[in-house]
This record gives structure tokens, sequence and C-alpha cells, in this order.
């Protein structure tokens, strides 16, 4: 399977994987921030193992696309992500995003532990030279598959 199908699939299976797992997206300005966090078993074995992703019951993925509505071609954009995950008894685990390139694509992904029904709240700063600077704050539910 090339890297570019196996792009598109993890891309779709992030975006497809569940209606609680659903992707999301912020517009700030000409930008789409589009994110999701999901059970990092919703990734093929194949994929996971192309990307570096571990597969386990008790990890979660985190996935951040930018796309510039000003840029062509898609307007994938390289962006600085930073950013903290909490649950409900305020415990912190800091976040460390990958980029991943293919082709034109730039996406970021980071992974973080939890527990079954487990409530993780995100707490992100995406930056982009001068002209994007943002906090996204989104919640996620975890269930055990």
């Amino acid at each position: 399977m090339s890297r570019s199908c196996i792009t598109a699939l993890l891309l779709w299976l992030t975006a497809l994987a569940l209606p609680a797992y659903a992707e999301q997206k912020l517009q700030v300005g000409h930008y789409d921030i589009h994110y999701t966090a999901l059970p990092s078993t919703f990734i093929s074995p194949a994929v996971a193992q192309t990307y570096g992703i571990q597969r386990s019951r008790y990890l979660a993925l985190v996935n951040i696309v930018v796309i510039d509505q000003l840029k062509p071609n898609n307007g994938y954009t390289q962006v600085e992500i930073s950013g903290i995950a909490t649950n409900l008894l305020e415990a912190r685990f800091k976040l460390k995003f990958r980029e991943i390139r293919e082709g034109q694509s730039i996406y970021y992904l980071a992974q973080l532990p939890y527990r079954d029904t487990e409530e993780i709240h995100f707490h992100l700063a995406i930056k982009h030279q001068d002209d994007l600077n943002t906090k996204l704050n989104f919640s996620q539910q975890f269930f055990n598959d």
C-alpha cells in the first residue's frame, strides 16, 4: 500500500471512526483547524507501524491539521503546536506533537494515556508566523474497546 494511500486512510479513519470521535473544526480568520482525539486502537496495525503510533486500549491519539484557505493546493500549513491534557482530577500530561508530511499534506500527532470512561480536556496553543496565534480547548471522553 502506498504511503499516500496510508495517509488518506489515516485521515479518513480519524474523521469517520465513530460519531463520538468525529473530527471537529475551529475557524480562525482564514485558517481551518481540524482536530480529533480517538483511541489508538482505531488505527490499523499497518498504519500504526508506518507512523510509529503505539496501539493500546489505554492510549489515545490526537490529530491536528491546519488549512490556510488562502493557499492553493489544499492549503496544508506548517504550524507550532504545544499543549497539555488534563483529566477530571487535574492530572496533567504534556503533549508532544510530531509533524507528519505526505506530499502536500501536513498533520500533527500526539499520544497520551487514558483510563476507561475517562474524560480528557485538551488545552492547545497553535501558532503560525505572525498571523495565527490561537488557543484550542476541547474535551473528549474515551472508552476501551
